[in-house]
């Protein structure tokens, strides 16, 4: 049994916790957080609650640290942790930056721990499907692929709508889009264009479109956006032999 010590009880945090167990192999048993009433949630759910982050990783009642906290906090936590002699699995986006993705691998390499960043959303459903009727051919040769997130909620909430905490679309549902697409193709991406808005949140984007081309000659398109009151399909992909939508 793999046992997980926690940093950041937030969301993420509670959702990663209460799928530990369905996997058999792994379970939560240690919180931190710098707020005192996510430490108490957490201790609630039978977690041993930490107020410092010292003293968090120097009880060794666990093997590997989730860091789930905004993402301008994992560079620091992830190396911390790394260095302290504990496995990580650091949530997205990973860092605010590339500089600080390589301090991380870094890390990981100097101490012989494993790093890695949570992607889930390689298993969507939707996103297998599509995945998979390109795999079989069902469109022929792919030239074009919409992937669109809508919503229409308008202004984002919490610690996203602040640039200094790497809040905004891009770094939210881009970076998991992103992955599929670069999951999905086996061909390098060759020009990058972005087009970004503050539509209703001051601070960050919370609209944007953004196209890659691949060397194969596929383009793709990302579109997010969180005031989209008639919102377009989830996937639109047409190929040299069909389309799928």
């Amino acid at each position: 049994m793999i046992k997980v010590g926690i940093i950041g009880y937030g969301g993420m945090a509670g959702y990663h916790h209460s799928n530990y167990a369905r996997t058999g192999c792994m379970e939560a048993v240690a919180v931190y957080d710098i707020d005192p009433e996510r430490v108490k949630a957490g201790e609630e759910k039978g977690l041993k609650g930490f107020s410092t982050l010292e003293d968090f990783l120097n009880s060794h009642l666990f093997e590997l640290v989730l860091v789930a906290t905004p993402n301008n906090f994992h560079r620091d936590l992830t190396v911390a942790a790394l260095e302290a002699g504990y496995h990580v699995v650091c949530e997205k986006p990973v860092a605010m930056n590339t500089a600080e993705l390589e301090d991380m691998i870094a890390a990981a390499n100097r101490c012989g721990k494993l790093f890695t960043v949570h992607q889930n959303r390689r298993w969507d459903t939707d996103y297998l499907v599509v995945k998979k009727a390109i795999e079989d051919g069902m469109v022929g040769k792919p030239y074009t692929i919409e992937n669109c997130v809508h919503g229409s909620s308008g202004i984002m909430h919490g610690w996203r709508a602040y640039k200094v905490s790497g809040g905004g679309m891009l770094f939210d549902w881009g970076v998991h889009l992103i992955d599929q697409l670069l999951h999905m193709q086996d061909s390098p991406v060759v020009d990058v264009w972005c087009h970004m808005d503050s539509v209703r949140t001051p601070e960050v984007d919370d609209y944007f479109k953004l196209n890659l081309e691949f060397e194969s000659g596929l383009n793709a398109q990302i579109e997010v956006g969180t005031y989209c009151l008639s919102p377009k399909p989830r996937w639109y992909v047409n190929g040299m032999e069909g389309s799928l939508l």
